[in-house]
Formats: C-alpha cells, structure tokens, sequence
C-alpha cells in the first residue's frame, strides 16, 4: 500500500486504498463522469500587490530596526509574493509605546459614541474593498475564492459593525456593573482565517477603548497590512492598532513586554501552553482559542443527505484549516454503509486547483510545512491500520496539495483520531448507542466544537449537554455569526470572542 507523502505528490487514477465497507452488495457506486469538469472560472478583480511590506507602528508604515525581511508564498504556485518585515523586540518596543500613549492621550479618553464611528467607518470600508482583500486572501493563503469572498469578508465586516453597536453602550452590557477599558492589548493570530481572526480580536478591543498590538501569522500577512491601509484611510488616530509581522520571537517578544496589559492568543495548544506559563504571575488578562478535533455524530434518523453535506463542508471546503473543523466522524452502525457511499461519491464530485477559481471546491495547503504535517499523519494512519480512501482528482503541478482523504477502521488511539490535522481529511467511527457516541466524542484533550445530526429535536438538546464542546451545531456545521460566542475548554483554551461574551476579555467591571 502506498503512503501518503507519494500520493500527494503525483495525481493517480485510482486511490491508494478503500475501505471495504465502501462497496456493499447492491449499492453500486456512482460514476459522475466528465459531467463535474467546468471550463476555469478566475476572479475578475485585480489587485495589486506590493513587492514589500513595512511594520504599521504609530499610523504609518516604517522599516524593521533589523532591516531584514522573509518571503511570502502562494501556496498554489510556490511563488513569492511579497517580502514582509520582520520585526525585533525593539520593533515590539515601538509599538508596545505607541499604542500606550495613543490610549493614554486620545483612545482611552475618547466616548464610545465617538470610537463607535471608527469602527462603523473601518467596516464600511471593508465591504468596499472585500472583493480586492478576498483575493489577497486567497492568493495568501490558499483557500478557494468563494471562501473568502462569501464567508470571510463578510464575517470581517460584521463584526466590525457588531461591535460598533456595542462602543457606547458597555454599561447596558453589564448590569449593575460599569466596564472600563484594560489598555494596551497584545493580540496573536493564526494563518487559517487571518483577516477574520484579526476582526474578531481588533474589533471588541477597539470598543472597549482599548489600543492593540497585533501580530499576524508569518505565512499570511498581506491581508493584515492593507487593513492597515484601511485603519490610515479611516482617520484611525495614530497608535490605536499597530501591526507587526515576523516569526515566532516577534510573538514571543510581545507577549514578554512588561507594557501589555492583556493577550489575546489563537493558534496551537503547545505554543499557548508556552504564553499561558509566560505571563503567569505577571498580571497580564490572558484568553487562548487553541486547537481542536471535533466530532460530528452522525444518528440513523438524521437527514442523510443533508448530513453529508454539512461534513464535507465541515471537513474538506475549508481544507480542513479551521481549527474546530468536523475531523472525527462518528456514525450509528445501522447507516454506516449507506454514509460511507453518498460520502465517497460526494467526494469524488469536490475539485481541487486554483483557489482563485470560482469553481474550485479545495484550494492550496497553506505551507510546506503544513502538508508535511498532514503527510506524516495520514502516514501514520496507514501504518496503524486504518484504510485510506482518496478522491481520484488531479492535482496541479506545483504548490501544496492534498487530495480530500477519509479514513475507515479508526481506533481512538489512532494518531489521526486524536491529532489536530488541519487539512482534509477524515476519520470516520461507528457507535451503537447515543451514549457511546458521547463518550466517544469526548475522548480527547481538546473541547472546541461538535456536531449532531438527528431528526429528534430532544436528542439534539439532551446529547448537547453531555458533550464537553465550547460550540455544539446541530443539523449543521461551521456556521459563524458576530452575535454568538466561540470558544473552548479543556486544552482547546479559555475565554470567548464574539458576541457580548466577546467584550469580557477587555474590560475591568467594577
């Protein structure tokens, strides 16, 4: 049997494995054909990106104190993009004391109705550019087009007016309490949602009054500089949000600043381990979204089709990036060959190339080293003794790609049952009761999200309050809006964004 890291790497016409209970007698599989072949789709809109990329300290772009710069990729093509700034500690520094005397001197002071035109003015602004920063995201990242311009960039630009409605009225927010302001806030973002995962910290920051550092991931920083662009363009005054680019010490620089009053951290649950041992002890407000493997639990009365679907787009429309991704299915015996066909055949229709093609279902793995990652995980998966399906597609001669992928006869303790994959692919379980099924989706570290599929209303709410998940959907999956709350427990982190619960982590109630 063939590994992973061989099948990513040329297309083949058939997959390395297939389970067997995929071809049950009297289900015969579907043969879609060249009817699912679609002439190329590109986005229109151009952009234009610059050939470097400078530090956002005090309202205006300045070069690192080191001079030094690193490359940005397109994943699809293993082209450089851009060179962005890699920022020191003395970079930090500058930063850190720009946005403290832009809180001291103007952001703190200033009335919520006042900051709440800031903000209503940077999301209005976004909406105007979110087809040109969509593209910049996509080309940045790797996530197909239709990802980015119809979910991401409109989340962006919700939370902005989200928290807009919420500057002036932090007093109605808390009963019986009065909110003030925190300060200065360090703010860590990863490489999967980078203007989503900006807004979702920058915005409630902002409405509280207090004054941001930001330090996007290294991989996909683009979009986080032209929101700059947008914060100058807004009036924004100089100082309240200042954005640094470089690796991990630039990160760790931030969160080691005696001058920060709280961080805010999203990305793996090793390196916030690292932050929270950090500033222990040293007064610092600390919220951590880390990793996850959530599972979706599949019961025979659920809406099949319709289940299937909500996988897929749980697991593979995102690549598998986002950190409370669907990786883990578990399905009642009883439809588990009926699940296993509709999944394969839907996933043989999915189409992986040009994340900028309208077309394009999955787009390019972020990095090299995101899909060794993945690699050395589905190969770990192989040698354990699960087997592997892959959809048959082609894949395009360079960049980072990996075919959409799922996994049958998985253990718990499978590495790819209990490891954070971040790419698409699919581990697929079986139970015979509901309360297998919750003990079986609770085996883990982590408690980011979950989801159940029945027809049984009682059961959703039941099963829901057994299942340790910050977020439960139900008869649906990855769906976001500014109004609710996210969040995990466990080592899936502390602390939520959005909603009102999202303005907790910046506020002093007294």
């Amino acid at each position: 049997m063939k590994k992973s890291a061989a099948i990513h790497k040329a297309p083949q016409k058939k997959p390395a494995a297939v389970s067997v209970a995929l071809d049950q007698p009297g289900i015969p599989a579907l043969d879609f054909g060249s009817a699912w072949e679609y002439s190329a789709a590109p986005e229109s809109t151009s952009v234009t990106v610059q050939d470097r990329y400078e530090l956002f300290i005090g309202g205006k772009f300045v070069r690192p104190k080191s001079g030094r710069y690193f490359q940005s990729v397109n994943p699809a093509t293993e082209k450089p993009l851009a060179r962005i700034a890699q920022a020191n500690a003395a970079d930090v520094d500058s930063a850190v004391k720009a946005a403290r005397k832009a809180y001291d001197g103007v952001w703190g002071k200033m009335s919520g109705r006042e900051r709440g035109k800031y903000l209503f003015r940077i999301a209005r602004m976004i909406q105007e550019r979110a087809r040109e920063l969509a593209i910049l995201e996509t080309m940045d990242g790797g996530k197909p087009i239709k990802e980015s311009r119809d979910v991401d960039l409109p989340l962006v630009a919700a939370h902005f007016f989200y928290y807009a409605g919420w500057a002036d009225k932090l007093n109605y927010a808390f009963p019986g309490k009065s909110a003030r302001s925190i300060g200065v806030a360090g703010q860590i973002i990863p490489w999967n949602f980078p203007l989503m995962m900006a807004a979702w910290k920058i915005a409630p920051a902002l409405a509280c009054g207090n004054t941001v550092v930001l330090k996007p991931a290294e991989t996909t920083s683009i979009t986080a500089m032209h929101l700059a662009q947008i914060f100058q363009d807004a009036g924004l005054p100089d100082g309240v949000v200042n954005i640094i680019t470089g690796v991990g010490r630039t990160g760790a620089a931030l969160v080691e600043h005696p001058d920060i009053d709280k961080i805010a951290f999203t990305g793996s649950t090793d390196v916030g381990k690292k932050i929270a041992a950090a500033v222990a002890g040293s007064g610092k407000r600390l919220t951590l979204e880390l990793g996850g493997k959530a599972a979706n639990i599949l019961m025979e009365d659920a809406p099949i089709n319709q289940a299937v679907e909500g996988i897929i787009n749980g697991i593979f429309f995102n690549q598998g990036h986002v950190c409370c991704a669907g990786s883990r299915l578990l399905v009642e015996e009883s439809v588990y060959p009926q699940v296993l066909r509709r999944l394969r055949d839907r996933m043989r229709t999915l189409r992986v190339g040009d994340p900028l093609d309208k077309n394009t279902d999955i787009g390019a793995i972020n990095s090299r080293e995101q899909l060794n990652r993945i690699c050395e995980l589905v190969d770990s998966g192989v040698e354990e003794g699960a087997e592997l399906f892959q959809s048959p597609c082609a894949l395009p001669g360079s960049g980072y790609w990996f075919r959409p992928s799922f996994f049958t006869g998985v253990t718990a303790s499978h590495r790819i049952a209990r490891e954070e994959i971040f790419g698409p692919v699919l581990s697929v379980m079986t139970f015979r009761t509901p309360a297998e099924a919750i003990e079986r989706a609770n085996n883990t570290c982590y408690g980011l999200s979950a989801g159940i599929w029945t027809d049984k209303g009682s059961k959703i709410f039941k099963m829901a309050s057994q299942l340790k998940a910050g977020v439960i959907w139900a008869n649906t999956y990855n769906k976001f809006d500014p109004t609710s709350p996210f969040g995990g427990y466990k080592e899936s982190g502390f602390g939520r964004e959005g909603g009102l619960h999202g303005l907790l982590p910046y506020v002093v109630l007294e």
